[in-house]
């Protein structure tokens, strides 16, 4: 005897009812889920790159092959380090959460326009025997690529359809470049001239780039800018913070570079007091700047703050100058 089709409806029609809710309800599961993921996506992505590596003693211990610059070596390492160990944010396209960032693609941008003066001042002083001398082909290179800009990713429709060269592909070419040069100093083919005036030309140019951040400094205290909702001085303040790491990691190792005529001329101990005064400046570190008054209080002034640190530093390379050129 056969059962009738309303019996068969009558008794899945509940089963229906019951399979129809349990995916409604696994769907809106579903979509909660996925919700709390993008909201979480940027926030917990931002925390885990964010990274102000300002660690004072990387590469204090490195060795470095008998005959090479350890200067050389040490921007070679910085800029590695920051390309492969901390990931280079300046550039980062808006579907990663580390484009959100604004500090560290700052403090990283500084720490290679460090690197990029550096090179420059390699190329056409410390590289070559005479300024007349051709300049070397790696260092050359290096300073042209570090001068690229930081913020240039594989793709730009702003300046073409096609792929471009991404900032890290131009600033890891720059350590190759850097690490040849170091290479065939090692071999007796390249120049690195240990001469007073060499340095001197070095450190003129590093006082003038810090000069030009600390007009940076004084013309954004000048501003009637807010206090707390500043989106613009912790710019100001971490691309400074790495322009002065940058520069303390290579003015440490350019003392060993230069071990010898920094005895001869008794310098120790103010090289060594003024890459106190470069420490001092690249490892400050507020938990939020604060754009307040010189003179405030309860709000202080991060920029000032910094600005004095900078400040002391450049008088001291300019002291160095002056005891170099007697």
């Amino acid at each position: 005897m056969s059962e009738g089709p309303g019996l068969d409806d009558g008794t899945d029609a509940p089963l229906r009812r019951l399979r129809g809710a349990v995916t409604r309800r696994r769907l809106g599961i579903g979509a909660v889920v996925v919700l709390a993921l993008l909201a979480l996506y940027y926030p917990v992505g931002m925390a885990l790159m964010h990274t102000i590596d300002d660690d004072v003693a990387f590469f204090t211990d490195t060795p470095v092959a008998a005959g090479r610059s350890r200067a050389v070596a040490a921007a070679a390492a910085l800029v590695r380090r920051e390309l492969d160990d901390n990931g280079w944010t300046a550039n980062d396209p808006f579907f990663l959460p580390s484009a959100t960032l604004d500090n560290m693609p700052n403090f990283q941008q500084g720490i290679v326009a460090a690197l990029a003066r550096f090179a420059v001042e390699a190329r056409d002083q410390l590289g070559r025997t005479r300024g007349s001398s051709q300049a070397d082909r790696d260092l050359e290179r290096a300073a042209s690529l570090l001068q690229y800009a930081g913020d240039v990713w594989v793709w730009d429709p702003s300046v073409s359809w096609l792929p471009t060269a991404s900032s890290e592909a131009q600033y890891a070419a720059a350590v190759t470049a850097l690490e040849d040069y170091n290479k065939r100093l090692e071999q007796g083919a390249a120049v690195f001239d240990r001469r007073a005036d060499n340095l001197i030309a070095t450190l003129e140019r590093i006082a003038a780039d810090l000069g030009s951040a600390s007009a940076k400094i004084d013309d954004r205290i000048a501003e009637d800018a807010p206090i707390l909702f500043d989106f613009v001085s912790d710019d100001i303040f971490y691309r400074n913070k790495g322009l002065l790491y940058g520069y303390y990691g290579v003015l440490r190792e350019l003392g060993a570079d230069y071990q010898s005529v920094l005895a001869e001329r008794r310098l120790e101990v103010a090289w060594r007091q003024m890459l106190h005064s470069f420490q001092e400046a690249a490892t400050l570190q507020p938990i939020v700047v604060i754009n307040g008054a010189p003179s405030g209080q309860v709000l202080p002034s991060h920029l000032a703050s910094q600005g004095f640190f900078l400040l002391r530093a450049r008088v001291q390379v300019r002291e160095v100058e002056n005891i170099l050129q007697k």
